[in-house]
């Protein structure tokens, strides 16, 4: 005889229901799984026998002639999260379980034991049960308190098939996990580095306050030792908390990767991800035969911080043109093309020559102008332009260094930023898509950053004297709206806009 029950599958972020079926009838054993499985879903067989022998119940490889389906069957299946609902349907085809499956949802990796294991992305998939109306979803143990994150839904957690069985049956119940609570998670951060402990830098910091005000984009630029990456790993700690909506994106993105930590149901730290230079193209924007997000999705909503820009290949700095202006990348496969949200903050960190010292007022250049203009040229045009805010770190000199007093702390720049982004969410409001001023397109730049005549004249004055483009045209208007809302100004001002045009680089 068959039986069904239900199981999921995630295909990029979004998680669809597959019902997994089971069929047996007399003969010589074989254990058959279709429905476009990979390697792990076919290696299932092994653990589900041996899973269900050690349990104490009848194993397929007593049972002649087994068949599992999984549907629908035109999408590919990928990993152990099937172990638990094959064997529970191997069970009920075999009347093994005298019972009824019910509206429920199952997911887990058997070891041989018996015991269940955590899989990836059961966030998206306890999403999809809630919107799929489905009563109460089961999983395991080390995944309950991922799942349980979703408002409304009845979660399971699962240690053992023996102790499932019992549970499906109703003779030793197990108890839901309890709901979530929010307030034990968004406490207040403390953050290993601290705006108050760089010496100096005060433009830079300036530059850095604008760009997490307004979801900005940085490219710092200065001689080895200033202070580049320090700035950089300080740039968290002054941007505002992540909302609740915001780290569900966050979460899903790091389930799915299999780079959610154990133990940790939400994440609710803004990601700070800082790839090696010799990092591939697949590993920053994602892929492989079933894709999955690459550093720049990991990055999501949080900051992607890449040293030494220039050493990035150049391949693989072209694949930042379509996040950097859409926030989101596409990864197209011969099976389908997926789509993965990178809503970051750049920062981009580099030495103006090989040797770091062309801007050093005091040190000698040991570089030939021509490689200069090849260092440079690493980085295309292209991606300078989709830069907002260019900002110069010098060396710093003994008396700063030595200065023992300390600078302005970044909790009350994040307080800064914090007002500001609140002035952007209330403007945004009624706009899906946008929180941030680096998000308008250009019917919200017509809308909410209207110039007066003498913006325009001095707008106009830069746009001719530096060469910018349409694309740093608007981004300067940007920047100047987020420089207004640091001062809680509801209009763009010549002083904001001077600022604004102060952070862009001559366009040659």
């Amino acid at each position: 005889m068959s039986f069904k029950i239900l199981s999921a599958a995630t295909i990029g972020l979004a998680s669809y229901p597959v019902e997994v079926e089971a069929d047996t009838h007399s003969g010589l054993h074989t254990f058959s799984i279709v429905g476009l499985p990979d390697a792990s879903v076919k290696e299932a067989r092994d653990r589900v026998d041996a899973a269900i022998k050690n349990s104490g119940f009848r194993p397929p490889h007593r049972s002649g002639h087994i068949t599992v389906n999984l549907a629908p069957a035109d999408i590919k299946k990928e990993g152990p999260l099937y172990d638990l609902p094959i064997a529970l349907s191997f069970l009920f085809a075999t009347k093994q379980i005298q019972t009824e499956a019910g509206n429920r949802l199952f997911v887990g990796e058997l070891s041989l034991n018996g015991d269940i294991r955590p899989v990836n992305g059961v966030l998206p998939i306890a999403i999809m049960a809630k919107e799929k109306n489905i009563s109460e979803v089961i999983v395991p143990v080390g995944n309950a308190k991922e799942a349980a994150i979703v408002e409304g839904l009845k979660v399971i957690p699962a240690r053992n098939l023996k102790e499932l069985v019992l549970h499906l049956t109703g003779e030793k119940k197990i108890n839901p996990e309890k709901p979530l609570d929010i307030s034990d998670i968004f406490k207040p951060q403390q953050y290993p580095a601290d705006m108050a402990y760089v010496k100096g830098q005060e433009y830079a910091k300036r530059a850095l306050e604008v760009a997490a005000a307004g979801g900005h984009n940085v490219l710092l630029s200065g001689p080895p030792g200033s202070g580049k990456t320090l700035l950089a790993r300080t740039f968290p700690s002054i941007l505002p908390p992540l909302t609740f909506d915001e780290a569900l994106e966050v979460t899903k993105i790091f389930s799915i990767s299999g780079k959610l930590p154990r133990g940790v149901s939400l994440i609710s730290e803004r990601p700070y991800r800082a790839p090696h230079h010799s990092a591939s193209a697949v590993s920053l924007v994602g892929g492989g035969t079933f894709p999955r997000p690459g550093e720049i999705s990991l990055s999501h909503r949080g900051v992607l911080f890449l040293d030494e820009f220039p050493e990035f290949s150049r391949p693989v700095l072209e694949n930042l043109r379509q996040p950097l202006e859409d926030g989101m990348i596409s990864v197209s496969r011969a099976q389908a093309t997926l789509q993965f949200p990178a809503r970051f903050t750049l920062i981009a960190a580099m030495n103006p020559c090989p040797c770091g010292n062309a801007t050093d007022p005091e040190k000698l250049c040991s570089c030939t102008p021509a490689a200069i203009v090849k260092y440079q040229r690493k980085i295309s045009g292209p991606i300078f332009d989709r830069i907002d805010i260019h900002a110069e770190v010098p060396r710093m000199k003994f008396e700063k260094l030595a200065d023992v007093k300390v600078g302005e702390e970044s909790a009350k720049i994040r307080e800064r930023v914090t007002s500001a982004r609140e002035r952007q969410l209330a403007r945004f409001k009624n706009i899906d898509g946008i929180v941030t001023n680096s998000e308008m397109q250009n019917r919200e730049i017509k809308e909410f950053c209207q110039l007066g005549e003498k913006e325009m004249a001095l707008l106009r004055q830069a746009v001719d004297s530096l060469h910018l483009s349409a694309r740093a045209f608007h981004r300067i208007i940007k920047i100047a709206r987020t420089i207004a809302d640091l001062a809680d100004s509801n209009t763009i001002e010549v002083p904001h806009l001077a600022e604004a045009i102060q952070y862009r680089q001559r366009q040659v």
